[in-house]
């Protein structure tokens, strides 16, 4: 049986993007106890320096630079176990608290899909991004190491929503290993690549003056306008693994008044890219930008591709991006884990416990074939 209790409690924490440290103090002390079989208050060994114990692993934390932390529960006793679950602490805004319900086959759930058969829904922020992948992946661990299995770890990034910073720290300052599994919601199937990203920060310039005579002005917005009606005729090739390469803006600021024209408009603009068009996004980009406009890159990872395959595992390419290009030093690198990536970033976010039942399952296989195979 799931310890849905510390699931709860693992989603009432709120972990929004640069409030990891909260969670991470939490899993510290509640996952130690729940390996060691009993609750906060009973009897477990804490070290110091950084580190605690429990009867069946160890926890190394580290500082990312940021105020937030990593943690790595190690089975192995060495610190540096070779096959990595790796999942991340942080969530997008807004905090959504957690509820649990009852659902019969066949009942409506959030997305609009039919209930498959009796079970119990999960709802709130983290449940399938990422929190369900920390806590299914926790249990894995936990009975890998009952049958007796030691080389292996569990890696709880923060900062993957904004940049994946953990992983970046992780990275530079920490060894690799042989394989890492991260988890993410892909409906529980492989990830046969991933799409890249591509993120810039761009400013226009226009001229105030005031909105009753605009001749004597040029309004930001309306360059603005132009440039997402240029991009919008931009014909990228689809790509024959990935599809389309698509896009987005966010953080868009024109603080003029309504009475006078924008002088300035600035925003971020996100691309995800395929393998035939990471290349080309950035010339793209400065074709479509009037003269006079500031683009500044914030980089972006490269389209991956996923090479391992688990039989009984189903595989699919995803959209969207996650720590496994920032895990460089590791030799193997996967993506799996229960959820809807469609319901993630919504206020419809949800999971079911078969699917948690199931990624459990996964991860258990996918260890054994990798370890079989790879180590």
């Amino acid at each position: 049986m799931m310890d849905l209790d510390l699931f709860l409690e693992i989603l009432g924490i709120d972990s929004t993007s640069g409030q990891e440290r909260g969670l991470a103090e939490f899993l510290k002390e509640r996952l130690a106890f729940s390996a060691a079989g009993h609750l906060p208050g009973g009897r477990g060994a804490q070290g110091g320096g950084g580190e605690s114990q429990s009867s069946a692993f160890q926890i190394h934390e580290f500082e990312v630079g940021d105020g937030t932390v990593n943690l790595l529960l190690d089975w192995s006793g060495t610190g540096e176990p070779r096959f990595v679950f790796c999942s991340h602490m942080d969530t997008v805004p807004p905090y959504i608290p957690p509820s649990l319900d009852l659902v019969k086959k066949g009942d409506l759930l959030p997305d609009g899909k039919k209930a498959t058969q009796d079970d119990t829904i999960i709802k709130g922020r983290g449940s399938c991004d990422a929190k369900g992948q920390i806590f299914s992946m926790f249990c894995a661990c936990q009975r890998i190491s009952k049958e007796g299995y030691k080389d292996f770890g569990l890696l709880i990034l923060a900062g993957e929503e904004t940049g994946s910073f953990g992983a970046k720290a992780y990275t530079k300052n920490n060894p690799g290993g042989d394989f890492v599994l991260v988890g993410e919601p892909t409906d529980n199937c492989l990830a046969s690549a991933s799409k890249g990203t591509k993120s810039f920060e761009v400013t226009i310039p226009g001229k105030a003056c005031h909105s009753g005579y605009p001749e004597n002005g040029a309004s930001a917005v309306e360059r603005f306008v132009d440039v997402m009606n240029t991009l919008k005729l931009v014909e990228f090739p689809d790509d024959p693994v990935l599809g389309k390469t698509t896009w987005n803006v966010g953080d868009l600021v024109s603080s003029n008044p309504q009475n006078i024209l924008s002088p300035e408009i600035r925003f971020r603009i996100y691309f995800r890219t395929t393998f035939v068009t990471d290349d080309l996004i950035q010339d793209k980009l400065l074709g479509a930008s009037p003269k006079g406009s500031v683009i500044q890159a914030f980089g972006g990872d490269t389209p991956m591709m996923y090479f391992s395959e688990v039989p009984g595992i189903e595989s699919k390419p995803v959209s969207f991006g996650s720590d496994a290009p920032r895990l460089s030093k590791f030799a193997c690198r996967a993506i799996c884990g229960p959820g809807s990536i469609l319901t993630a970033h919504t206020d419809k976010e949800y999971v079911l416990v078969s699917d948690l039942e199931a990624a459990v399952e996964n991860d258990i296989k996918i260890f054994k074939t990798v370890t079989k195979e790879k180590l």
